[in-house]
């Protein structure tokens, strides 16, 4: 037999092989004591899903959740129903806090907003820095284009604050806190930047409370502090309800050098190299750079961060 005739019989030896081993593997019955699926009388497999349990109490930002009440606890199952298996996407967030509760946290105490409102980023973005809205919400706490600047947020073609994750927790902070102030309670607050002020305004007017959990919005209001509360719960519980991610599998903060600029800067890949980088690195590190220059105004500064090494 020609070397070449070998070869092709040895092929198709061990490809009838590599069949016949799946077949067996896919057709064979499931032992009907294993403990991890049910069998059917066919043999195949049947998986079980559960309901979560809810908690037995639970509350947002020392603001208790009324669980004593069915149309609370349902409403809180049916959040917690449609986040507790999505697996992917939940490992991904608990990654991603890994580099971004450090610093929204940092944020939150600084301007005396309770660490809570972290739930309330994740339910907006998922931590996602590049988040874009239908309607043009954008980043990490999804301000719109002419909102933002009313909280601090420089907006334009070249600078965009809603993508430095910074800057957009202190402007978020700062509607959280004249939100507070406007309707007396945290989770109120929470719900009108789902709605806007204004819409919760009306709502609270007309119903005569301020007590989100006595009131009825449009489904989307509805539902969100809901899906806060499921977040909080699911997510501070992560192992107990399977999401298995250890310390050294988190993403760590971007450790960075700061560069302190006061000039224009023509073209944004030659002040990379200049500074012993890349464009890359520039955009990974400063997503609010949004073109290819920098304008800056005089008396204007901007601090643009570096990988440290």
């Amino acid at each position: 037999m020609q070397p070449r005739s070998r070869h092709i019989l040895y092929f198709f030896a061990g490809l009838c092989i590599g069949v016949a081993v799946v077949t067996g593997i896919a057709l064979k019955k499931i032992d009907a004591n294993t403990t991890a699926v049910e069998v059917s009388p066919e043999g195949r497999p049947q998986y079980k899903w559960y309901a979560p349990s809810l908690p037995v109490s639970l509350d947002f930002c020392g603001e208790a959740v009324p669980l004593d009440r069915q149309d609370i606890r349902e409403k809180l199952d049916r959040e917690l129903l449609s986040n507790a298996y999505l697996h992917g996407s939940q490992l991904y967030v608990l990654k991603l806090a890994g580099r971004y509760f450090p610093i929204i946290e940092e944020r939150l105490r600084a301007n005396d907003v309770p660490e809570d409102f972290k739930y309330v980023c994740i339910a907006e973005s998922s931590l996602q820095q590049n988040a874009l809205s239908a309607v043009g919400a954008a980043s990490f706490w999804q301000f719109m284009k002419d909102t933002g600047p009313k909280y601090g947020l420089e907006i334009n073609d070249e600078v965009d604050d809603r993508f430095n994750v910074v800057k957009a927790t202190d402007g978020a902070c700062k509607y959280f806190k004249e939100a507070k102030e406007k309707f007396g309670n945290w989770t109120a607050a929470a719900a009108s930047y789902n709605c806007g002020q204004a819409g919760f305004a009306n709502q609270s007017e007309f119903q005569e409370s301020t007590n989100y959990y006595d009131m009825i919005f449009p489904d989307e209001t509805n539902r969100y502090v809901f899906r806060i509360l499921a977040l909080k719960y699911l997510l501070s519980h992560a192992q107990n309800f399977g999401f298995m991610i250890s310390s050294s599998e988190e993403y760590k903060p971007l450790k960075s050098r700061t560069v302190v600029v006061d000039q224009s800067i023509a073209n944004l890949n030659d002040f990379a190299k200049e500074n012993h980088s890349t464009y890359k690195m520039l955009k990974m590190y400063n997503p609010w750079l949004r073109a290819h220059k920098l304008t800056v105004k005089p008396g204007k500064r901007y601090e643009i961060q570096f990988p440290l090494n």
